[in-house]
């Protein structure tokens, strides 16, 4: 049985990490969730590499390495998506300047208002 899959948009995210983690995952995991209604496949790499028993963000050799891993999908990507709600990192800056001089597109976002308890699966 073959299964029909619908195209997705593959996007590079950008939300901050570092500061107050918790609140910028949680943060994170609801711009997730928004590039996912709109049809999109994100990577959000500061999730997927800080998570416990992969990278620890506050050593910069794994930091670094999450940052090119993360990166590193960019050829594949059709845009850059940064959500801008909570600030412009500097880890969000490399990946803006990355798409920059890739000629990827780079769309920003905000969450506006709503809740990130409104925002949970379905």
């Amino acid at each position: 049985m073959t299964a029909i899959v619908k195209a997705m948009r593959l996007v590079i995210l950008e939300s901050p990490y570092a500061g107050n983690i918790e609140e910028n995952v949680a943060y994170a995991r609801a711009c997730v969730r928004d590039s996912l209604s709109r049809g999109e496949a994100p990577i959000a790499s500061h999730l997927l590499y800080t998570q416990p028993g992969v990278l620890r963000d506050e050593v910069a050799e794994g930091r670094q390495w999450g940052i090119d891993a993360g990166l590193a999908w960019s050829s594949k990507a059709e845009a850059t998506v940064v959500y801008t709600d909570r600030g412009i990192s500097r880890g969000m800056e490399y990946g803006i300047a990355n798409a920059e001089r890739a000629g990827r597109p780079i769309e920003r976002r905000t969450l506006l208002a709503l809740s990130l308890h409104d925002r949970g699966a379905p």
